[in-house]
């Protein structure tokens, strides 16, 4: 039995029960057993002091890329974990576009074994949507939810057979699984490499029309409207596309979607200096873009904010940007990027906390996401004064390709836990880093 955790003094914001007091925490054996307004005793527990600090569930992550098995240059699942952690995420949700792919009941039990040994964040493999991510025929989704996918896409690649993609819909749903689609037409986008307007004009590179997201955004949720399925959209970027998954949901549809912290931070201005690590799949867009995404992280048409992390190395990205690999690193820098649109005003910053608690972890049907009595004790330690300045040098991903180097960011994570478990502490870290200095 672990021995009792008293975390005192703190600011508890935490949407799934509408709580936003200065409250304590009891943790014992894995899970929250109390959020007293008194402290209590504490003669055998172990005390936390966090005044002026706050305490909120456990961050959820649905979409991350761990490249474990086959790329391992790039990230493994064990220094993936590490960076969610220390970025406040205690779930994360694993992509199947590995090597080989997640098709199959092995490379699932593989990702799942590769995490319990690591002993930090809960990674949730993520099945394919079709063998191999080839978009031909459909993977053994029955065998793969049976080995514990929490829901299956090709994200990397989108599923461009109309009814291919219809029947995974029926099959996924009569498995009581979740879709997630990477809505993005092959056609438009092909030997693109940026957004396509005024900027790729003037820097000379290659294009990527929004239509290219917003026609297959259109077609996923007609086909999942028809046949009555549930259905996630990945890392929206496109005013279009919001309003239509707005239009949607207002119809009953069974949609959700997510936004990454780069589309809400950032526009296609960003690419100007032919900064690879500004370059990804789905690109940057204009600012009318970048607002409608915060209006529908506002309104609730967006569910989920997603880091779509996508370590690579510099073999992949210190390239000419129209070669260079798509892709952004973002498990540590997500918070705080989310907790800037709070500083200046433009998200509360209850739905914030949401979108990176509750909010995902609804979507997928998770335990997860709350402090509820009883609930496991996936919790995060921020301190909302403290400043910092991104540093890639000193992230625990292996990835560096960050667009945000040397932005000042407010909000920290301090200590994260894991099934009442420590499994990040920033002091901790800052001794090591003393230490080996």
């Amino acid at each position: 039995m672990q021995r009792r955790i008293i975390v005192r003094g703190a600011r508890i914001l935490d949407p799934s029960q509408d709580l936003d007091e200065k409250r304590c925490l009891v943790m014992e054996g894995g899970r929250i057993v109390a959020l007293p307004r008194r402290p209590p005793r504490a003669r055998t527990a172990t005390e936390v002091d966090a005044r002026g600090l706050w305490l909120m569930p456990g961050f959820v992550d649905l979409h991350v890329h761990l490249r474990e098995p086959g790329h391992e240059h790039k990230e493994t699942i064990e220094t993936g974990a590490r960076a969610a952690v220390e970025g406040g995420f205690t779930t994360i949700v694993a992509m199947p576009n590995t090597s080989p792919p997640n098709d199959c009941r092995a490379v699932t039990e593989l990702v799942l074994e590769r995490a319990r040994r690591a002993k930090l964040a809960r990674v949730l493999p993520a099945g394919s949507i079709t063998r191999g991510l080839e978009g031909k025929e459909l993977s053994d989704m029955g065998e793969l939810r049976d080995a514990g996918c929490v829901l299956f896409t090709d994200d990397g690649r989108p599923v461009m057979d109309s009814g291919l993609m219809r029947r995974a819909l029926e099959y996924s749903s009569g498995l009581g699984a979740l879709l997630m689609s990477h809505s993005e037409d092959v056609s438009l986008s092909k030997n693109g490499s940026m957004h396509e307007g005024e900027v790729s004009t003037r820097l000379g590179l290659r294009g990527i029309p929004a239509t290219a997201e917003d026609v297959m955004v259109m077609r996923d949720v007609a086909l999942a409207e028809e046949v009555e399925a549930p259905l996630h959209i990945g890392h929206v970027s496109t005013a279009r596309s919001v309003h239509t998954i707005r239009e949607a949901r207002r119809r009953g549809a069974l949609i959700t979607c997510e936004c990454t912290p780069h589309h809400f931070s950032l526009t296609e201005e960003a690419c100007s200096s032919y900064d690879t690590a500004c370059k990804m799949m789905p690109p940057l867009r204009p600012e009318a873009d970048r607002r409608a995404i915060v209006a529908g992280m506002r309104d609730g048409t967006i569910q989920a904010i997603a880091t779509d992390h996508a370590p690579h190395s510099l073999v992949e990205k210190d390239l000419e940007f129209d070669r260079a690999a798509n892709g952004v690193v973002g498990l540590e820098t997500a918070f705080s990027l989310t907790f800037k649109l709070v500083d200046e005003g433009v998200l509360p910053l209850f739905r914030a906390v949401e979108l990176l608690t509750s909010g995902p972890a609804k979507v997928l049907g998770l335990e997860a996401g709350t402090l509820r009595e009883g609930s496991l004790a996936d919790i995060v330690l921020v301190d909302p004064t403290a400043h910092w300045t991104v540093d890639p040098k000193t992230f625990s991903s292996k990835g560096r390709n960050t667009p945000f180097t040397g932005w000042r960011l407010p909000g920290r994570i301090l200590s994260t836990w894991v099934s009442g478990k420590t499994v990040f502490d920033r002091k901790e870290k800052t001794r090591s880093a003393k230490g080996r200095a």
